[in-house]
């Protein structure tokens, strides 16, 4: 008969430990549990963060304040607070895409004007050259930190919008460094 060799993988029967099924302890890469979201909705940057306080003798210092806030994405400290739950700053990754356009029409009174004073001299025509310009749409912020998303939409009033966005994007990125 064959001696029967002992099991690598089984406790010390010593330690009295058993084989526990499952993951262990949550490490980096494996999913973490989730956080609870904020019990407040950032529409205004920094709303429902408490300011700094001012240094006083013998107090702790108070929470970070706001420093940027694009949509409801705040930063706040060295954390991203978006309504689905708090994310490092550090390390995070920041993208835009510009969904908005710009129009440009001849209103219906510079026609209506062009038409009056053709009849009455060819000068009424330089009307035609009155232009409307209109934008509209959104730009998409996205922000991807420690394995999570989160996007927002911001519309555009203007055709300097995204110029502005993207100079508060890149603050937001370098403050990921």
């Amino acid at each position: 008969m064959s001696e029967q060799q002992p099991n690598p993988y089984a406790s010390d029967p010593g330690q009295g430990d058993e084989y526990k099924w499952g993951p262990g302890t949550p490490s980096y890469g494996y999913p973490q549990p989730y956080p609870q979201p904020p019990a407040y909705q950032p529409t205004i940057g920094g709303a429902g963060i408490p300011a700094q306080m001012p240094p006083t003798a013998g107090a702790p210092m108070g929470y970070p304040a706001a420093g940027l806030s694009l949509g409801d994405i705040t930063i706040a400290g060295d954390q991203i607070i978006t309504p689905s739950g708090a994310m490092p700053l550090r390390g995070a990754v920041w993208n835009a895409t510009d969904f908005s356009r710009t129009e440009e029409k001849i209103p219906a009174h510079a026609i209506v004007l062009a038409i009056i004073f053709f009849i009455f001299c060819l000068l009424g025509l330089l009307f035609l050259l009155m232009k409307e310009r209109r934008t509209t749409g959104y730009i998409q912020i996205t922000v991807n930190s420690a394995g999570r998303h989160h996007s927002t939409m911001i519309p555009a009033v203007d055709p300097g919008t995204y110029m502005w966005v993207m100079s508060q994007l890149n603050q937001a990125r370098a403050l990921s460094m």
